[in-house]
């Protein structure tokens, strides 16, 4: 019994010394509670970003709500109008060869800006033409500017994000998609193809004037090896009281794991070790 009472005092010695520890430290995680928070950095710059994909929906929702009155007004065919709506597929072809070396280039922000400039452009080019071309042009353009939000926007909100709310924010992109794509529909229920267009100009605007008050995504800035702008960009969306030297430290480490593995070709994949494991037995 005498070994077993020795146990036992040593467990409650232990245990509260752990209690002491417990109550006199800190949660070593306080810093990350507040930093993996919706700070009003992060919840700014992905409202910014998301204007963008409420262009990007505005633009797919444009030509159902807009046929009738392009029609009668231009005097097209079915066949006509169906080239007009359709285009907007190869312009989204056309921006997605382009977009992730522009956003590598130029940055997350600067990619975002340069698609809603497309956008603007497409707009006013729809608003005021009068020939069936312009429509086309127009359209074509907007396909280009697609083809680039669809992909910089959800992969600027998902690097700037902290991690435990990265779902959450990427959804918001889809979620103002749909919207758009409503918005539009509904509104050219009420007013003329001409000025449904210029609705569609107002995320555009909104977007890029918010571009302007948003950071560069950290991931972006870690790949050119701007260390300090990091560590500025992490302390802005974290919060200033926030320790941001391990994340930024983790990020640091992951960019340069991935440019690693970016150094592979597309030839290596007919290695014979990648080949066996497609081919089924």
């Amino acid at each position: 019994m005498g070994r077993v009472d020795d146990i036992i005092d040593e467990g409650e010695t232990c245990s509260g010394q752990q209690l002491e520890t417990g109550l006199l430290q800190p949660p070593a995680s306080q810093n990350d509670i507040v930093g993996e928070g919706f700070t009003p950095a992060v919840v700014l710059s992905t409202l910014v970003a998301v204007c963008g994909s409420l262009a990007t929906g505005c633009a797919y929702g444009y030509s159902s709500p807009a046929e009738s009155g392009i029609i009668v007004d231009l005097g097209m065919s079915v066949a006509q109008y169906s080239t007009f709506g359709s285009i907007l597929t190869i312009g989204g072809m056309l921006g997605s060869l382009v977009n992730g070396k522009t956003a590598d280039i130029i940055g997350r922000r600067y990619t975002m800006w340069v698609s809603e400039v497309f956008f603007l452009v497409s707009w006013f080019v729809i608003a005021f033409a009068n020939l069936p071309w312009l429509l086309d042009l127009g359209r074509l353009i907007m396909g280009f500017a697609v083809g680039i939000n669809v992909y910089v926007i959800p992969v600027y909100i998902a690097e700037i994000a902290p991690k435990n709310s990265r779902g959450t924010l990427t959804s918001t992109h889809q979620f103002m998609l749909t919207f758009g794509f409503s918005l539009i529909y509904l509104t050219g229920t009420l007013i003329s193809w001409r000025a449904l267009a210029l609705v569609g100009v107002v995320p555009c605007l909104l977007h890029v004037l918010g571009i302007f008050f948003i950071p560069e995504s950290p991931r972006w800035l870690a790949k050119l090896g701007k260390d300090k702008e990091l560590e500025e960009t992490l302390r802005y969306l974290r919060g200033k009281s926030v320790d941001v030297s391990q994340e930024a430290l983790d990020i640091k480490e992951h960019t340069e794991l991935f440019e690693s593995l970016s150094e592979n070709k597309i030839q290596d994949l007919f290695q014979r070790k990648y080949a066996d494991a497609l081919i089924v037995r």
